[in-house]
């Protein structure tokens, strides 16, 4: 679970801006909250409202940054793919910052880091309790470590100087975690579990969706146990898309139209010994084809074309491919493995635009049917939307409503629905329309648009 995000310096966010899914004071929808873990709970479920280019997706975009950061790290000389805020000279030549607190393995953490375009400048490692927190690492000035709680944790000499020896031998453009995920020390010390704990959720739990389909990309992950065209039959028939189930039709994944470099990350992402997951949902929009690609054994991963069936009137099927489908079907597509491993519990999503190509009234009863379920289940959904029918008290606690809003200077500030005096019987989204929130588009006087004609 994410418990709060906090971002500086990166894309339109200037000043430092946080992102909290802390529970408020308001007791409605206590099954919103997950698990308490030492003390602390997290909301399941954050909706993040804002007018066209307000920084929605920027925040989006900051924390799958955070989560690149992490997972690829960067390549030996090379400059870390950051991105400074640009509208304020005061801020070329500063620092970017970036934090989570997260909930996972039943510990919480607050991790970070602060780096420029060169190298890390710091980076920290703390589990947070109600009362206090321990440091499990920390980065200085980017050579500099303490790692007095690991030599706790690993006592002998020669675990130490591993240790040590990790931290002097990372690169000044990599973090630590980073360096540690991609070599062997876990098989030369007796204990760096809260580190693992916290590579583990960005890899296995951290899941960032964009809105966009002009890219190949892989979708979700999902487990081999599950019956998929089950599954498929049955949301597709609840969402009423007019198709009566799907099929798979085997292909040769080495000849599949696919960049070799997204291959090679797929059967990576899958082979890898640190995933939990076994198959990827895979769309190509190239073809408007989609895919599930599993994991056979730890050498090889097999592909699956999947079809559409649809009645033929006077008995039988008929087989479509996913380009002949609408794009509200195919983003049902899209949302149904997220159905799967929300439920499955322990996932974070976070989706940028939840209602493209979604009837509205398909985006209401998507938010019911997770939230409505959603009661012994530890699992978050993040989205940012313009669906103002999402607006209401009976769907959505005050603290699980955010707004995201440009100043003059363009700087995106973010606010909560809980910083308003509303009482819980106030239905708001036609006050979030009128502007009394924030985060809706100030638009220009018409008659002085250029295009119109000129009245002598």
């Amino acid at each position: 679970m994410l418990i709060r995000f906090t971002i500086e310096n990166f894309l339109s966010f200037r000043e430092k801006q946080v992102f909290s899914m802390i529970p408020g004071k308001g007791s409605l929808k206590s099954h919103h909250k997950s698990t308490s873990a030492k003390g602390v709970s997290a909301l399941k479920a954050g909706v993040i409202f804002g007018a066209n280019a307000s920084g929605k997706s920027n925040l989006i975009k900051a924390i799958d940054f955070g989560r690149k950061t992490v997972l690829n790290g960067t390549k030996p000389e090379q400059l870390i793919s950051t991105n400074f805020y640009k509208l304020d000279k005061k801020f070329f030549n500063e620092p970017t910052y970036v934090e989570y607190e997260i909930q996972h393995k039943g510990k919480n953490y607050a991790y970070g880091f602060i780096l420029n375009s060169k190298e890390i400048i710091d980076e920290w490692l703390f589990e947070i309790i109600k009362s206090g927190e321990t440091k499990i690492f920390e980065r200085k000035n980017t050579t500099e470590y303490d790692l007095g709680f690991l030599f706790k944790k690993n006592k002998t000499s020669e675990e130490k100087q591993f240790l040590e020896f990790t931290a002097k031998g990372t690169p000044r453009n990599q973090l630590l975690i980073t360096q540690i995920r991609n070599t062997n020390v876990i098989d030369n010390v007796s204990d760096i579990q809260d580190i693992l704990n916290v590579i583990d959720w960005f890899q296995n739990a951290l899941t960032v969706i964009y809105s966009g389909t002009k890219n190949i990309s892989k979708k979700f992950e999902l487990h081999k146990d599950t019956n998929l065209q089950q599954v498929f039959k049955d949301m597709l028939e609840y969402f009423d898309t007019g198709i009566d189930g799907i099929e798979f039709k085997e292909v040769d994944f080495e000849k599949m139209d696919i960049l070799t470099e997204v291959k090679e990350d797929i059967k990576s992402d899958l082979l890898s010994e640190k995933s939990e997951k076994t198959s990827a949902f895979l769309s190509n929009p190239q073809d408007d084809k989609y895919y599930v690609i599993s994991k056979i054994d730890n050498l090889t991963v097999q592909a699956k074309l999947l079809k559409t069936k649809h009645k033929i009137v006077g008995g039988g099927y008929e087989l479509f491919d996913l380009k002949d489908e609408s794009d509200g079907t195919r983003r049902i597509m899209d949302l149904i493995p997220l159905i799967i491993d929300f439920f499955r519990g322990g996932n974070v999503f976070v989706v940028d635009e939840i209602e493209r190509s979604l009837h509205p009234n398909l985006v209401r009863d998507f938010f019911e049917f997770i939230l409505d379920k959603c009661e012994n289940i530890n699992s978050q959904l993040i989205v940012s939307s313009h669906e103002a029918t999402l607006l209401t008290q009976k769907l959505l606690r005050k603290d699980e409503i955010w707004f995201a809003v440009k100043n003059k200077e363009g700087a995106t500030k973010l606010h909560s629905l809980e910083d308003y005096n509303v009482r819980f019987d106030k239905e708001i989204m036609k006050d979030y329309l009128l502007g009394r929130f924030k985060g809706v588009p100030k638009l220009g006087n018409r008659n002085q648009l250029s295009i119109l004609p000129i009245n002598e």
